[in-house]
């Protein structure tokens, strides 16, 4: 049966949609002209500068006011530089050099690249308190593991975006920085009082409402006191009564993927995840990135029925495509923006670097990177010091699978930098590094979140709190061995 042409219309002023390739397929171009509130590009989407502004043009040319939307954090989840690696630092190294100031012109920066492509909503800062060093979604995504600090610096980020014209979308209310499994997979669980939240993870939110932040999204995490079996995205309690009321936001929210295991398995699907979140007073719902005009209709479908049998009132709906539209008339009315700096990110990366111990006389030594997983956050980009290296060897090993004295061997003579992300949970990494120094002389650089753990023996260890092309530089020229 046919929709009722007005009610599809609403519903799909509640969908921020996806396309695969780098041109907006006839599909995806006629929704906008339909009523869809807009997309989110991804990884697959972005070849190059020229054919980004091309599909935001074409796009735009279907409606004036469609919501064009990125992840683009800088550091390790970039999309713009996802075949290379960002050229700006993440915000774990941010929040280590502290430099509000600076911080602000990175994301002043970020937000003047994505501007000139015609990009509206940068679904950042990550605004998480990553107290957790287990968590593995978060992470470097993070400013730090002090609330304060994290604040600060969010608050910062929102101000840089947003004074190009980009709309700025702080994540994951109310807090995903003390999880340890990833939403993508599951529904994690943060089993803490509402007033241990309060102290430790909505600082940040708070610190971003006051800098006037123009959306902010949900997280797929269970907090047993506030959403009881279900994630945060489905309760009111969390987006209303916390949200809304208590920390007086008045902007757009927007779900984090439906798509993802933490909302599609607790509703049975993207269709009834959509009617959860609008009913829980979720605003804009992000459907995923593996999504198809047969998708969106669906979604749609669901609501208009959701509408029809008592699951969904009304006015909640017009409400929710209100505060949709009222987010995409605010990226409108901007100017245009200055152009980026291009060497920002790089100096501010150098900032970051820490180094504990000795890393003179590095004489052509050995570089070993150990392989380790991405996130669907991050993508498959490309990270280490590879790249930056002045024609020395790179060899590449999985560390639980690496007899050390194998290495050792190959190494000979040579000293050995040991590169890696997350060595203190990465299945192996520890052990690696311990045997191969204590009978080598060995230097670790840690491109991930670091943790507290250390090596015993190694001559020096070396912490960039990123992975991003801009922190693998540093790392490199820290350690004199930059080409």
């Amino acid at each position: 049966m046919a929709l009722d042409p007005g009610l599809r219309r609403l519903a799909l002023g509640t969908l921020l949609a996806a396309y695969p390739g780098p041109v907006p397929p006839d599909w995806a171009v006629d929704l906008v002209g339909e009523g869809l509130a807009g997309h989110t590009l991804f990884g697959t989407n972005v070849h190059d500068p020229a054919q980004v502004a091309a599909s935001t043009a074409a796009l735009r040319a279907a409606r004036a006011d469609v919501l064009i939307a990125i992840d683009e954090e800088g550091g390790d989840v970039t999309r713009l530089a996802h075949a290379a690696g960002s050229p700006y630092p993440g915000n774990a190294a941010l929040g280590a050099v502290d430099d509000l100031a600076l911080t602000e012109r990175v994301y002043t920066a970020i937000g003047a690249e994505l501007a000139v492509l015609g990009i509206t909503v940068d679904l950042a800062p990550t605004a998480d308190v990553n107290t957790a060093d287990e968590n593995p979604v978060i992470g470097t995504r993070s400013f730090g593991a002090d609330p304060e600090r994290v604040a600060a610096h969010s608050a910062a980020a929102v101000a840089g975006l947003q004074s190009v014209g980009v709309a700025a979308c702080a994540k994951h209310f109310p807090g995903h920085g003390a999880t340890v499994a990833d939403s993508h997979y599951g529904l994690p669980t943060v089993d803490v009082p509402p007033t241990v939240l309060r102290e430790r993870d909505l600082p940040p939110f708070a610190a971003v409402i006051a800098a006037g932040v123009r959306s902010i999204m949900t997280a797929h995490i269970r907090v047993p006191a506030l959403t009881g079996d279900g994630p945060a995205t489905f309760s009111r309690a969390v987006l209303v009564d916390l949200l809304r009321r208590e920390y007086g936001f008045t902007g757009t929210i927007i779900t984090d993927a439906l798509e993802m295991k933490g909302a599609a398995l607790a509703a049975g699907g993207v269709g009834p995840a959509a009617v959860r979140a609008l009913a829980a007073g979720a605003d804009l719902l992000c459907i995923g990135a593996q999504v198809d005009a047969e998708l969106v209709e669906r979604v749609a479908a669901e609501i208009v029925g959701a509408l029809g049998d008592g699951r969904l009132d009304r006015a909640r709906v017009e409400e929710a495509a209100g505060r949709a539209a009222a987010l995409a008339a605010w990226t409108r009315a901007t100017g245009t923006p200055p152009p980026a700096t291009t060497d920002l990110g790089y100096a501010a990366a150098r900032r970051a670097v820490r180094v504990e111990g000795d890393v003179a006389g590095l004489d052509r030594p050995l570089v070993v990177q150990l392989h380790a997983t991405s996130t669907i956050a991050e993508g498959r980009v490309p990270w280490g010091l590879g790249p930056h290296l002045a024609g020395l060897e790179e060899i590449r090993v999985v560390a639980a699978e690496t007899d050390p004295a194998a290495l050792r061997r190959l190494a000979g003579s040579r000293p050995i930098v040991l590169v890696g992300r997350h060595l203190h949970r990465l299945p192996g990494g520890a052990e690696l590094i311990e045997a191969l120094a204590a009978a080598h002389p060995v230097t670790v650089v840690e491109m991930g979140w670091p943790g507290a753990w250390r090596p015993t023996r190694a001559r020096a260890f070396v912490t960039t709190y990123g992975a991003s092309h801009a922190n693998g530089r540093a790392a490199a020229e820290a350690l004199g061995l930059a080409g």
